[in-house]
C-alpha cells in the first residue's frame, strides 16, 4: 500500500522538481560501519552475519521515511512498507536477482532468505520477474570479495528509476574492530545527505543493539 506526497506543501518540491530534469539524478556515499559487537553477536547465536545485516538495514530502511519515497506517473508515492531483492550469487559464479518479503521477525527474514537462497542455486539465469522489478523494494547487493571505497551501477536511462541501492562491501579489521564499507546510492529529487546519515545512523544503532532475545 502506498500513498501519494502532496508535493506542493512539500518543503522539498524545488529539489524534486530541479533534480527530476536531470539524466542521472542519483548520487552515491560511501561510508564504514562498525559490525563489531553484530559480528560477535552472530557468533555467538549461530546466525548468518550477512542476512542478519541485511534484515537490520531493512529495518532501518523503513524506519527512515525517505527511503521508502517512489516516483511514480511523475508524483511523489510513500510506500507503507518496503521488501527486499538482492544479487544472489551461485556456485557458477552468475548471480540472480530475489525477492525476499519484509518481516519482521528475524528469524522469519532468515527462514525466508535461506528458501530464497536455496531455490536461486538451483535455477540459471537472471531471475527478472515481476516481484524483483516491484516498486515497493530495495536494491541490495554484497560485493565480498572487495573493501571498496566507491560504487556505481549499470542504469538504463531510457527508464525512470528512483529505488535505492545499498551495496555491502567486504569487512577488515581495524584497532580491533570489524569495519564493513556500505555504499548508498538515492535519487536526489527524493532525498539529501542529511537523509542518508539518518538512515546509517539507525543501521549503525541497530547493529550496536543488544537483543534481548532470538526470534
Amino acid at each position: 500500500m502506498y500513498k501519494l506526497l502532496n508535493t506542493e506543501n512539500w518543503n522539498r518540491k524545488e529539489h524534486f522538481d530541479f533534480f527530476s530534469r536531470f539524466d542521472e539524478p542519483f548520487f552515491g556515499i560511501v561510508a564504514e560501519i562498525d559490525c563489531t559487537e553484530a559480528h560477535q553477536r552472530c557468533k555467538k547465536h549461530s546466525l548468518p552475519f550477512s542476512l542478519y545485516c541485511h534484515y537490520q538495514a531493512m529495518i532501518a530502511v523503513n524506519q527512515t521515511e525517505e527511503f521508502r519515497y517512489r516516483v511514480k506517473n511523475d508524483e511523489v508515492i510513500i510506500f507503507d512498507t518496503i521488501h527486499f531483492t538482492t544479487t544472489i550469487g551461485r556456485d557458477d559464479n552468475t548471480f540472480s536477482f530475489s525477492f525476499i518479503p519484509f518481516a519482521k521477525s528475524l528469524i522469519e527474514f532468515i527462514d525466508l532468505a535461506k528458501s530464497e537462497i536455496e531455490r536461486i542455486k538451483r535455477s540459471s539465469g537472471l531471475g527478472a520477474n515481476e516481484n524483483t522489478g516491484r516498486l515497493d523494494v530495495i536494491h541490495f547487493s554484497t560485493v565480498p570479495w572487495i573493501s571498496f571505497t566507491g560504487v556505481t551501477h549499470a542504469r538504463n536511462f531510457k527508464s525512470k528509476d528512483s529505488i535505492p541501492k545499498i551495496t555491502f562491501g567486504k569487512y577488515f579489521h581495524r584497532n580491533g574492530r570489524i569495519i564493513m564499507p556500505v555504499s548508498v546510492n538515492v535519487h536526489h529529487g527524493l532525498m539529501d545527505a542529511y537523509h542518508v546519515g539518518l538512515f546509517l545512523d539507525r543501521f549503525q544503532e541497530l547493529l550496536n543493539k543488544v537483543l534481548p532475545r532470538i526470534e
